[in-house]
């Protein structure tokens, strides 16, 4: 994938704002994953569920022989805006520990509620794994 990234742009924190995938290939498509865990229990906290929806995510692509590299884009849906913004470093932290130093072109919504009222996170991904 190439990033696209003009020049006199100045360089986004944390995101892309587009990529280019070429060639043969295929695509992986994610329904958006919550917060919650394989019981469905939430943690009370943004950053917690943030951890647990990408670690789904970064599940849900091994199960398809992708991983975080092969991300081109997320779409996040939260509840709380001031949640978001107080929870940044343990997002940070959990961003790190799942996805690295990949950062794909997302888009963040600030949303009325989720369909399980205890989700404060829905994280959808499309990916592109190259054929070798």
């Amino acid at each position: 994938m190439r990033i696209l990234q003009p020049a006199e742009w100045k360089k986004p924190r944390g995101f892309s704002h587009g990529v280019v995938a070429e060639g043969p290939g295929r695509w992986v498509v994610l329904a958006g994953q919550t917060g919650g865990d394989e019981t469905g229990n939430y943690e009370p906290d943004m950053a917690a569920q943030v951890a647990t929806a990408l670690k789904r995510i970064i599940k849900l692509l091994a199960e398809a022989g992708a991983g975080p590299e092969h991300i081109v884009r997320l779409t996040w849906y939260l509840t709380s805006r001031s949640e978001y913004e107080a929870a940044g470093a343990g997002i940070g932290a959990a961003w790190k520990e799942t996805l690295g130093r990949n950062f794909p072109p997302s888009t963040l919504l600030y949303i009325g509620g989720l369909v399980d009222d205890r989700a404060k996170v829905e994280i959808e991904v499309t990916a592109f794994v190259p054929t070798s």
